[in-house]
């Protein structure tokens, strides 16, 4: 019951900051991304602080090699939940990290969509003509480059429902570093299918984790097969990742 109450209460708190946030979006854009920041990273830790002290859920970022990262880089990983997008954000500080997102998500998920508009995330349609998914990357290659953003994208291109890592797809990966060329960061996260729906929340926060680690930094790929190499090996990188943090969990 608990758990329960826990969910409900953070539901309430993000369901006030959707609709400040829905105002914001239609009359004044500025204050809308001014909240994005602050849910993003204020509001954000204080859920994760919520669950760590009352359901022992913990967030376990391992920060071993987040001093090494460089000014400004590509970052891939698996994807289990749209919390991975919360949990980056709070990994890397948020202000700075845009994501590739799925067109259904900026449209239909309350308080994601809007931040996801507002603050120019790259939104791709996965359905219709490849050449709009590829026009949508371009822009967001140069909206990256101009404002110094850090991009994330998720190779797999859709959430694992089992926690197992999908395939990892090339074509935005490849068209992104043509448009905005530089160093590539795999990492990792562990966690987010098993609370990917209320129902699993509800049964699975109690005594979990949310785990996040970079796992390796790569100079920039400046060819196909150098770009293919990084993709075969990251994944690679992140399955091993999995079974040692799934080995500590037994």
């Amino acid at each position: 019951m608990l758990g329960v109450f826990c969910i409900i209460c953070c539901i309430g708190t993000l369901a006030g900051w959707a609709l400040l946030n829905r105002i914001a979006y239609a009359i004044h854009r500025s204050w809308c991304k001014k909240i994005n920041a602050h849910i993003s990273t204020v509001v954000a830790h204080r859920i994760f602080s919520i669950f760590s002290a009352y359901l022992n859920f913990h967030f376990r970022g391992d920060y071993s090699l987040v001093p090494q990262l460089p000014e400004q880089y590509l970052l891939i990983s698996n994807h289990q939940s749209i919390l991975d997008i919360v949990v980056f954000m709070n990994y890397l500080g948020g202000k700075r990290v845009r994501f590739v997102a799925k067109k259904e998500l900026a449209d239909y998920v309350p308080l994601v969509s809007v931040m996801l508009k507002s603050d120019e995330h790259c939104i791709v349609q996965r359905t219709g003509s490849p050449s709009q998914a590829m026009q949508a990357m371009d822009a967001f290659a140069r909206r990256v480059m101009r404002n110094n953003w850090i991009p994330i994208l998720f190779p797999e291109g859709t959430r694992s429902k089992n926690g197992e890592v999908g395939t990892f797809h090339s074509a935005g990966f490849r068209r992104f570093l043509s448009k905005a060329p530089m160093p590539v960061v795999v990492a990792a996260v562990d966690g987010g299918w098993n609370i990917s729906s209320v129902t699993r929340m509800a049964t699975n926060l109690r005594g979990g984790a949310y785990r996040v680690k970079v796992l390796k930094i790569y100079p920039t790929p400046t060819t196909k097969e150098a770009q293919l190499k990084v993709l075969e090996e990251g994944k690679a990188l992140i399955q091993e990742q999995l079974k040692v943090w799934r080995q500590l969990s037994k």
